[in-house]
């Protein structure tokens, strides 16, 4: 799918078929985070690949009840991981930079979904102890974006967007 074509498809999907996703494009998804630009080239994130159901349940809860979590046929939970920006950055690594990495890597794992026929949706309301605590995640990273991504199960209607006069402003 070209670029324009992949922005102009891109939706938030909460709705998946219960059809497993291709190996092949599970590895594209993950090689474009892998892609993505980080502050120093640092990838101050992890990626954790969940398709066990019994830990998605977990997710589900840990997210305040967002079923369509546990429907999907995988999730990819993108942690920053603040230490690792911080050796470099100091504090501006631990507060942004680290996070910023994670959700560039989780942006382009969300537009190859897109291009790939499939749809994902960011997750980011979630308890983030719980989160940890459900994929035994290491004290260190800190959980950012949980992406669901699946085959789409519901044509999404397009939400509005702000003019370009409300988003832009020209600084002369």
């Amino acid at each position: 799918m070209e670029f324009f074509e992949v922005l102009k498809e891109r939706h938030s999907i909460r709705a998946y078929k219960a059809q497993d996703i291709e190996e092949e494009k599970i590895n594209a998804i993950l090689n474009a985070a892998n892609s993505a630009p980080s502050a120093g080239n640092l990838q101050a994130y992890k990626i954790y690949k969940v398709v066990n159901r019994e830990k998605k349940s977990k997710l589900v809860w840990a997210a305040f009840g967002q079923s369509f979590i546990e429907k999907a046929p995988l999730c990819l939970v993108f942690c920053a991981h603040p230490q690792r920006s911080a050796q470099k950055y100091g504090r501006r690594g631990v507060e942004l930079y680290s996070i910023q990495d994670a959700t560039i890597a989780a942006t382009f794992a969300h537009l190859t979904a897109t291009a790939l026929g499939l749809g994902s949706v960011f997750v980011g309301a979630f308890n983030e102890k719980e989160v940890k605590k459900a994929l035994s995640l290491p004290r260190e990273l800190k959980p950012i974006i949980i992406l669901p991504v699946g085959y789409i199960d519901e044509i999404p209607y397009s939400s509005p967007r702000k003019s370009l006069n409300e988003l832009v402003v020209e600084i002369d």
